[in-house]
């Protein structure tokens, strides 16, 4: 994504990510054949540390004085829809401004705003914007991190784009660039990001609210979405949640597994709602499959999902297209996947 501070342009090796005192990063070595090759990869959390030592301790793992970009998180910023104002390209991204205006959760004055195309523009279909609106002040706090730390911060990017950027990379690998392909993303406890892509570009991104220690639930004993099918207009969520009865058991245990049951159920839902939302709005680009992640447990969420949606689901595995990834810690892996996203975007892009 191209915003208005953007400085020149470095061939950089190195992704950030600044949030609620937590810093990722993915420092990366690029081949000969444009693949990279990982070097480091790690979390630090700032916790009681003044900015001083918490500067202090980044300098300590080698990363002052690169050339950098930045992703936010989704707690960073919105990622608005809207309908493409009938204005010349140059003039869009102040329509949107004034069209956002009601959209975004601060006053309009307070937000730093870009835009991009959805889709492709190849495609029968709507013609709407994307629109990302990131307060000041996180985007102050990611200039100041870079400034203490001597970087050349030549791109502030989002997690949505660089979601984009893995599938498209894996969909190219498998010569299917031109097909829509899904991606849903896990890497912390709060959401799934869903993405759909086809020719490199954005169509469709959804977030999903997880339900509490849903990375430790177990996932297979929902009731089967699939096999009911969800008709056209979106059906209350109640409709497709099982009804319990209580059996004559009134154990904590019991209601626990019950709530949980339900809890995942809705995930189901909404992940299903989502792909039904797809067929009705691109009906000419049937999704070719989804790709999801959710750190160790991958496969599984692969094969409930496929299961639970009648969908090609697959495990998004990385490790061919960034050497090293497999020797990093599993948590860092997990929190910083998005990261390497980033690594793959290019200045053709549009955003």
């Amino acid at each position: 994504m191209r915003w208005p501070w953007k400085r020149k342009s470095s061939q950089d090796q190195l992704v950030v990510s600044w949030s609620a005192g937590t810093f990722a990063f993915v420092r990366a070595r690029a081949g000969a054949d444009g693949v990279f090759a990982l070097q480091q990869m790690g979390i630090e959390r700032q916790g009681a540390d003044s900015k001083e030592d918490f500067v202090r301790r980044l300098q300590a793992l080698g990363l002052k004085g690169l050339a950098a970009h930045s992703m936010l998180r989704p707690e960073q910023y919105q990622l608005l829809q809207i309908d493409a104002p009938p204005v010349a390209p140059e003039e869009l991204r102040a329509a949107a401004r004034f069209q956002i205006r009601e959209m975004v959760n601060v006053h309009i004055d307070d937000i730093t705003l870009d835009v991009m195309q959805v889709g492709d523009g190849q495609q029968k279909g709507p013609n709407n914007l994307f629109v990302v609106a990131a307060k000041n002040e996180v985007v102050r706090e990611v200039i100041a991190l870079g400034d203490a730390l001597n970087w050349e911060i030549s791109v502030i990017d989002i997690q949505e784009t660089a979601q984009r950027n893995l599938q498209s990379a894996l969909a190219q690998q498998d010569g299917r660039l031109e097909r829509a392909d899904a991606a849903l993303l896990i890497t912390d406890e709060l959401q799934a990001v869903l993405t759909i892509s086809a020719n490199e570009e954005l169509f469709f991104t959804r977030r999903l609210d997880l339900p509490q220690g849903f990375l430790g639930m177990q996932w297979g004993s929902t009731h089967d979405v699939a096999a009911e099918g969800i008709p056209d207009g979106f059906t209350p969520v109640s409709e497709y949640v099982p009804e319990y009865a209580g059996g004559g058991s009134n154990s904590a245990a019991t209601s626990s597994d019950q709530g949980d049951a339900e809890r995942i159920q809705r995930f189901v839902v909404e992940v299903q709602r989502s792909l039904d939302l797809w067929d009705r709005t691109w009906s000419s680009m049937p999704l070719g499959g989804l790709r999801v992640y959710a750190g160790e447990r991958s496969p599984e969420l692969a094969t409930w999902l496929s299961r639970e949606l009648g969908q090609t689901v697959s495990a998004m595995n990385l490790g061919a297209s960034f050497p090293g990834l497999d020797t990093m810690a599993l948590a860092d892996q997990t929190y910083c996947l998005p990261l390497l996203g980033v690594l793959l975007r290019t200045e053709s892009r549009k955003l």
